[in-house]
């Protein structure tokens, strides 16, 4: 009967399938084959398929990263890679378009450096004041990882000691959502909190003044929404950074970077915590003995492995009847005369776990775009295979790291330069009158720590050639080998070097003295040896 039914539906999607047997139809869109039979996937845009399965996402990946050791890996070692102790500005304006001489744009530079530090590394940056702006980076960064998305409102907040008034104000996703009184008004231009106008463009956001994780704990009153323009009417300014990764157009919301493998790291960590209990089992594996009966009166629970504190605990415990053995590491129970003994043949450890859970790390890497040493921190491989690795990661790293200085560090540079030259403690002539002038003022580079060397003096050789052929330049090199600033190093360098001079040193070790050579002179054996005696 079951074979006629599956005959019987394989024949209603033949009749139905038409020229199905043609082209992809007899191969990944068949619908006949018994390998794709019931695999029918309905069709959803970009909102459908994860409007409504998002929320769901994010809870199991935040549970992972909070139980599972490989995701909390993967996150962190993603956040330490590609942001580290921060992406550090390079201002990198235009002076030949602004017309600066090199005296002015080296002014210009210097404030900037100067008032930047004043804003970005102290905690008066963030609207919480717990973070500087380097640390801020880290926690947007982490937060987009595991939840999708993260955003970031910009307000202005005056507060005493604080020199500039732009606070980052960090919003985790859970927080943008459609209001309950919008769910079935206007559903196509607000979807997940996110409203467009009729020509898809994003022109607002609707967050709740509480997550709707908090409980009965909530420091701001009742739940209300607020809807916030991604745009200042006035100004045309961003007021809402929504930092996430788009893999299909049209999308809104951003997913965790683990979707994709979800259920296979809950089915690992499942399977790990399975062979884990099973070899704790295993180690408290107790020999029951076959003896002759005690005397009256004398306790049976007298074998190795158990005292009389133990036999008081279990004796006593809550509901236990005086029967029950509690099996405990090395311990040896005697049973009644005539009882069986018989011994489990222990099978743990595993001895195919470590190549299984190897195999299944190896696919989830490649899911996160990690070769499999750098997920697990194993370097065992050659020198050759370990910077094979390192280099291939670093691909996602830096296009990352792009994503990240464009797409939050950026456009915080850029509403604090308008801040500083407002008030003015920078000054750019003519910033207001062209957006051309404007975006050469706020130009800049951002660079992030960097890969680290296997072979360092190789790597240095490689940095030096590329300068001397113009293929890079030497901040950028600087930056990219040790983090440093190219700028800053020569003016200590010139410093240094005119203070050895002061004290009459030079560089290096000194020169080790070179013995001098032996003098003939007035040596008559030598002279014998040479010659003989001279007349």
């Amino acid at each position: 009967m079951r074979q006629q039914a599956v005959r019987k539906v394989t024949n209603s999607f033949i009749g139905s399938a038409g020229s199905n047997g043609r082209g992809y139809g007899k191969h990944g869109a068949s619908t006949t084959k018994s390998s794709m039979l019931f695999w029918q996937t309905p069709v959803g845009d970009a909102d459908t398929d994860i409007h409504q399965n998002v929320p769901k996402l994010r809870e199991r990946a935040r549970d992972l990263h909070m139980g599972s050791d490989i995701v909390a890996a993967a996150h962190k070692g993603l956040r330490t890679n590609i942001v580290g102790t921060g992406l550090r500005l390079n201002p990198a304006f235009d002076a030949s378009y602004l017309g600066l001489t090199k005296e002015q744009a080296e002014k210009l530079r210097s404030s900037i450096q100067r008032e930047w530090a004043l804003w970005a590394e102290t905690t008066k940056c963030d609207a919480a004041g717990l973070n500087d702006f380097y640390e801020l980076q880290g926690l947007a960064f982490i937060s987009t990882l595991m939840s999708g998305d993260v955003f970031a409102l910009m307000p202005s907040k005056p507060r005493p000691w604080s020199v500039y008034d732009l606070k980052i104000h960090l919003i985790e996703a859970d927080r943008c959502a459609t209001p309950p009184d919008k769910v079935n008004l206007d559903k196509e231009r607000i979807q997940s909190g996110v409203e467009v106008d009729a020509d898809g463009m994003v022109v607002a956001y609707h967050f709740s003044n509480r997550h709707p994780g908090a409980g009965g704990y909530n420091l701001s009153g009742a739940n209300e929404w607020v809807r916030v323009g991604k745009y200042g009417k006035r100004t045309g300014r961003v007021n809402v950074l929504h930092l996430f990764e788009a893999e299909r157009p049209g999308q809104r919301r951003g997913i965790p970077v683990i979707a994709p493998i979800i259920e296979s790291l809950k089915q690992l960590s499942q399977y790990t915590n399975a062979e884990l209990a099973a070899a704790v089992i295993t180690s408290m594996y107790t020999v029951f003995i076959t003896t002759p009966a005690d005397d009256e009166g004398e306790s049976p629970f007298d074998g190795i492995g158990m005292d009389d504190e133990d036999l008081d605990g279990v004796e006593n415990a809550p509901g236990a009847s005086g029967d029950e053995i509690k099996l405990g590491q090395g311990a040896i129970m005697r049973t009644d005369p005539g009882e069986d003994v018989k011994f489990a043949d222990p099978t743990r450890p595993n001895p195919n776990y470590e190549a299984f859970v190897r195999a299944l790390l190896k696919q989830m890497a490649a899911a996160l775009e990690l070769p499999y040493e750098i997920l697990t921190k194993q370097f065992t491989s050659s020198y050759s295979a370990s910077r094979g690795a390192l280099l291939e990661a670093w691909k996602m790293y830096r296009m990352r790291r792009a994503w990240l200085s464009k797409t939050f560090c950026q456009p915080i540079y850029e509403e604090w330069f308008v801040e500083a030259v407002s008030k003015g403690r920078i000054d750019a002539p003519g910033i207001f009158d062209d957006p051309a002038i404007f975006a050469a003022y706020t130009r800049a580079e951002w660079h992030g720590p960097s890969q680290g060397l296997l072979d360092p003096t190789k790597e240095v050789a490689a940095a030096v050639t590329r300068i001397e052929y113009n293929m890079s330049t030497a901040e950028r090199e600087t930056a990219e080998l040790n983090g440093g600033s190219w700028e800053q190093n020569v003016q200590q360098r010139a410093y240094e070097k005119a203070r050895l001079a002061q004290l009459g040193l030079t560089e290096g070790a000194a020169a080790p003295v070179t013995p001098s050579e032996p003098s003939n002179v007035g040596d008559e054996d030598n002279d014998d040896e040479e010659g003989g005696e001279q007349n």
